[in-house]
This record gives C-alpha cells, structure tokens and sequence, in this order.
C-alpha cells in the first residue's frame, strides 16, 4: 500500500510539473505561498478510506498542502483515487451524506455507490486555457463528478441524466443546488461549454465572501 500511495502523489507531481512548468524548469517541490492553507474540522480518516499524502508544489501555484488521497468516502468509491486537501474532503463528505444519499433516496430510491470522477488534483488553467487564471483543480480545491452509479448497477451519467427522466432529472437538479453553500463554486451542465458534461465543485475564495452557483 506505502508503494502504491507514493506512485500516486509522484505521478501527480509529474502531471503538474510538466502542465505548468516549460522544459528548461527542474522538478521542485517546496510549497509556494500562494497554495492556500487548507485547514478542516474532522479527520478524513473518520469519513471514509482516506489516506495522508505527502504535502507537495510547484513552486509556481500548483500543489496540495493538507493533502489526502481520497478512495471513498461516506461508503461512496471513488471511480480513481482522488487527491484533494482537507477542506475539499469535508465538504464533500458533508454533501454524500446530508445532500446526495438523502435525496438518491428519496428521487430514485436507492443510494449512490460509486462517483465517476474525471478530474481532482490537476496543475492546469481555468477551463484548460493556455493563458489565465490557475484552475482549482492545481490546488487539490475542486473535483469533478461525470457519473453516479447505483446500488442496481445503474448508472446515471450528468451529461444525459439532466434530459431524461423527471427523477433524474429531479435528483441532479436538487444536489447540484445544495452543492452551493457546502461548496463556493458549482458549475454544471448550462454553465458554459467546459461544463456541460459533469458536474464541477470547487472552494475557491470569491469577493464579499459568497459563492458562484451557475
């Protein structure tokens, strides 16, 4: 497992080393001081299969402190491991089960098993961009979530499920709004083009304090 966890937090470096640096910039790892200081109440390890990673950056913005290598939570698996920091963990241990188990009960009637995750920890721009601002996704502050699978086998695919049937619909409509508190940022299918086939959480900081809900 130790071997296994260090292949993870050194292919994520490598990833954002290699998206946010040019060929001629050797590998560092210090922490940078605009990599904010993700702090949280409970203990990951008390929410789900959680592992402690080894905090790491770029020097340049990229990089997790309070990092932790996420397998399931709430008894959700993750469709990969997912690197995020603590912060990130709780938010979205509160939102499996105070949001999304309660209403997948209640819409669907059976609980979520499984997220299909097609982003966490990413050293890249907003929306892939060649130029701008840092994603959250380099600072282990954001997740994308593509897919929810059911205790049937079911699948319920974001990018369809917001056209189909009206528990479907209902369900993805009901905790893509109550994302917005638990999270600051939450973009979704009709937020722009970048979004339209998953659902996007995220804790970036915005002015006034309030949260950006689209």
């Amino acid at each position: 497992m130790r071997r296994k966890l260090k292949s993870y937090v050194a292919l994520a470096l490598a990833v954002g080393l290699v998206a946010c640096s040019s060929g001629r910039d050797k590998p560092r790892r210090e922490i940078s001081t605009p990599i904010p200081e993700q702090s949280c109440k409970v203990d990951p390890r008390k929410l789900g299969d959680v592992e402690k990673i080894e905090d790491f950056g770029n020097g340049r913005g990229c990089g997790v402190r309070n990092a932790w290598l996420v397998h399931s939570l709430q008894g959700v698996e993750m469709s990969e491991p997912a690197i995020m920091n603590c912060a990130m963990v709780n938010s979205l241990a509160w939102w499996i089960q105070k949001s999304m188990q309660p209403t997948a009960q209640r819409r669907l009637g059976e609980r979520v098993v499984k997220l299909t995750v097609p982003s966490h920890y990413s050293c890249r721009n907003r929306n892939g961009a060649k130029r701008g601002k840092l994603s959250e996704h380099g600072r282990g502050n954001a997740i994308d979530i593509s897919a929810f699978q059911l205790e049937s086998g079911e699948k319920l695919i974001v990018e369809q499920g917001f056209f189909a049937g009206r528990s479907a619909k209902k369900f993805l409509q009901t905790i893509r709004a109550e994302a917005c508190g638990p999270f600051r940022t939450v973009l979704g299918p009709g937020s722009n083009k970048y979004h339209d086939d998953h659902l996007h959480f995220d804790l970036q900081k915005h002015r006034g304090g309030g949260a950006y809900c689209k």
